[in-house]
């Protein structure tokens, strides 16, 4: 990081200190001259007597940046987390606090730009400005970051159309995602949340569609994820998944029970309220179905 010395010289002037007046009793004049002229760094001890005769810290002499970026991280880390576990208003409000056209790093710019478009889409907003946001994805010269994001961008757009039951494009998608995610390499914790969010949100549609054998095999990969890193947030909404698949393949009803069984303890693990209301709704209706010898929906 570049050391602010312009900072450092106009605090000096402000103050209505010569150098000569500043480095009396700490340096030699050259000393403190080669430092503002050419950057010419003294050392420490030096440099921290002279920042405390100008009021300044040293911290005072490096730019912001990292800081804010850093602050500015652990803002969409927040909303990210609330995106997993589907605390879709309270998350979409987060990110509403943050001012894109302020942010120059390209890894948060995508980053941003996939949690608009996710929780755009989930809380049923307008088709065009997820797809906008994720076609910006897409198109992005951003190499270094643009692999996940890709990804994620991709699964959105299934997801939208999926949504509007334009099956034939949202399948466009998913099969392009497919090609790649079992390849992804996972290495942090967020790489885990993205590639279950993909994995989930892909085993989601192929189940809706009826392709149970893809579906199953997807959240299966995704149980297997949550498992290996000791992840919690996803399995209630895997396992469900899983016990309605089962449901419609008319898989013995104990193993279904079991399933609902498990996903209920993983949602009310993770204070997922929306989720376990899903499934005990599920559970009532499957509970009705077997009393009338009707299939549950």
């Amino acid at each position: 990081m570049t050391m602010n010395i312009a900072y450092f010289v106009k605090t000096r002037k402000a103050m209505g200190l010569s150098q000569k007046e500043l480095c009396a009793g700490i340096c030699t004049q050259a000393t403190l001259s080669r430092f503002e002229k050419n950057g010419q760094v003294p050392a420490i001890k030096i440099l921290i007597r002279l920042c405390n005769r100008l009021n300044l810290s040293l911290a005072d002499l490096f730019p912001k940046v990292e800081q804010a970026s850093s602050a500015l991280n652990q803002k969409m880390t927040d909303v990210e987390f609330k995106l997993i576990t589907m605390d879709y208003q309270s998350a979409q409000q987060a990110l509403q606090q943050i001012d894109f056209d302020q942010i120059t790093n390209d890894d948060q710019r995508l980053r941003y730009l996939y949690l608009s478009g996710y929780l755009t889409t989930l809380l049923a907003g307008k088709n065009t400005d997820a797809l906008f946001a994720f076609s910006q994805i897409l198109t992005s010269q951003a190499k270094e970051h643009t692999e996940i994001y890709n990804l994620l961008a991709l699964t959105g757009s299934g997801m939208i159309y999926a949504q509007k039951q334009e099956n034939e494009k949202a399948d466009f998608y998913f099969n392009r995602v497919l090609k790649e995610i079992y390849d992804y390499k996972i290495h942090t914790t967020t790489d885990i949340w993205r590639v279950l969010n993909i994995v989930y949100n892909c085993g989601k549609f192929y189940s809706e569609v009826q392709e149970y054998e893809t579906s199953d095999a997807l959240l299966n990969y995704a149980y297997k994820i949550c498992a290996d890193n000791h992840v919690t947030y996803y399995l209630a909404r895997v396992v469900f998944r899983l016990a309605k698949n089962k449901y419609a393949q008319h898989q013995p009803i104990t193993e279904i029970y079991a399933d609902l069984n498990d996903s209920c303890a993983f949602a009310k693990l993770n204070g997922n309220t929306q989720e376990l209301a899903a499934i005990r709704a599920f559970y009532r209706h499957l509970q009705i179905a077997q009393a009338t010898g009707t299939q549950a929906e």
